[in-house]
């Protein structure tokens, strides 16, 4: 077999050192850019296409060469067809400072630069299977902990977490690359700095694909008191206003906490809109206060692992801290145009509770270049959830509106 190319930041030739488990039917994560998985390499995995059928191959124990579109890599199979599991390499962080702070980053990939924001309680350890599917397709693939976050700095005041202090992190961090401006892909929190930079550092963003949370125009009242009256104290981001008894609980049992949130198949739209309304607002605490959480585990143990030493080093005081910030960057925000003027993708997920259909359909007032798809079936970890869906969605989009090259 002749050479294959592999990203920078992806080895060859070691056996990865973190988990990015899933069935074999993630295998199809990389169809997008390449249309088949794998081949048989030494006799330790017979060649698989997907066809979506997403039959798991049968394989002996032990490790395999196998082939993705960005190259050649160690997979480690299970011996059971029934708990078939690979090891991808997810890139080693590099420090890169940025406006008075470190961010650890992770990047593969060489083009046009795409910037992965994620969202809480997440890490870029979440764009685990878009770093090398956008990298196989010819761009610069840049995933950075945010502030607050995993390997990165973490200050403890709360106004060290202002949308402006977000914004410049994100801006500094495109200086230190040496990039003048990037194509933003962003989920959850990661999507409302992301609509923030569009708004207050156009020059700095030729496009935005938002996962789960579409724009939402700034409110003509304090967002709080709103959330406040609507929802009551129960309501997690309310209650994350009033004390830091949230912060010590989940730091308390980070692991439980992570494995509370990052939930599959937690409720449908009708089922969750047939509910009484006290039901309806989402309280993180007495969530995590019950004795088994709805809904499947997200992720696998070695994945969650990977959250699990991230927060016990770093606790949630300053993912927390972003949602203290909600009242301050609603008044530092005043005057601000709402109008997204760069090509935009959204994509949402039907049974992501947390925003309601209303809001989506909103968005195109404000957002005039806007493609639109919402996945069935889906919760709110999008990227993680749905990954083969998101990166054939990105993947096109990006093809068309930015392409490499």
């Amino acid at each position: 077999m002749g050479t294959v190319a592999v990203p920078p930041g992806f080895a060859r030739d070691r056996v990865p050192r973190l988990v990015a488990p899933v069935s074999w039917a993630a295998g199809c994560v990389y169809c997008a850019p390449s249309g088949r998985f794998g081949q048989r390499l030494g006799g330790d995995l017979r060649r698989v296409s997907c066809r979506g059928s997403h039959r798991p191959p049968v394989a002996r124990s032990g490790t395999a060469r196998v082939l993705f579109p960005f190259g050649v890599v160690q997979v480690k199979l299970a011996a059971s067809p029934g708990d078939f599991k690979r090891m991808i390499e997810f890139p080693d962080p590099e420090p890169v400072s940025t406006n008075g702070i470190e961010l650890a980053v992770y990047s593969a990939g060489d083009g046009p630069p795409v910037l992965l924001l994620h969202g809480f309680p997440e890490l870029a350890f979440s764009w685990r299977h878009q770093l090398p599917a956008l990298a196989a397709a010819g761009y610069r693939a840049i995933a950075p902990d945010l502030r607050g976050y995993g390997g990165s700095s973490k200050p403890e005041a709360v106004d060290a977490y202002g949308i402006e202090t977000l914004v410049a992190d994100v801006t500094g961090l495109l200086d230190a690359l040496g990039e003048r401006e990037a194509l933003v892909v962003a989920h959850d929190w990661g999507a409302l700095l992301a609509w923030q930079l569009a708004l207050l550092e156009p020059g700095r963003v030729r496009g935005v694909a938002s996962l789960g949370i579409p724009f939402i125009a700034r409110s003509e009242r304090d967002p709080i008191e709103l959330m406040r009256e609507r929802f009551g104290e129960r309501f997690y981001i309310v209650d994350f206003q009033d004390s830091d008894e949230a912060d010590r609980r989940f730091a308390a049992e980070p692991r439980r906490f992570i494995d509370c949130m990052l939930r599959r198949d937690v409720i449908t739209r009708e089922r969750f809109e047939a509910l009484p309304p006290a039901l309806r607002v989402i309280s993180l605490r007495e969530q995590f206060a019950r004795e088994e959480p709805p809904g499947r585990p997200l992720l696998s143990g070695a994945e969650l692992d990977v959250y699990a030493r991230a927060f016990e080093a770093g606790g949630f005081r300053g993912p927390i801290n972003w949602y203290r910030n909600f009242s301050h960057n609603w008044r530092v925000t005043e005057g601000v145009p709402q109008r997204v003027e760069v090509p935009t993708l959204f994509i949402g997920a039907a049974n992501d509770v947390v925003i309601h259909p209303q809001q989506v359909e909103a968005m195109k007032h404000y957002v005039p270049d806007l493609e639109l798809h919402v996945l069935e079936s889906c919760g709110h970890w999008i990227q993680q959830e749905r990954p083969a869906d998101t990166n054939r969605l990105l993947l096109d989009w990006l093809g068309r509106r930015f392409p490499p090259g």
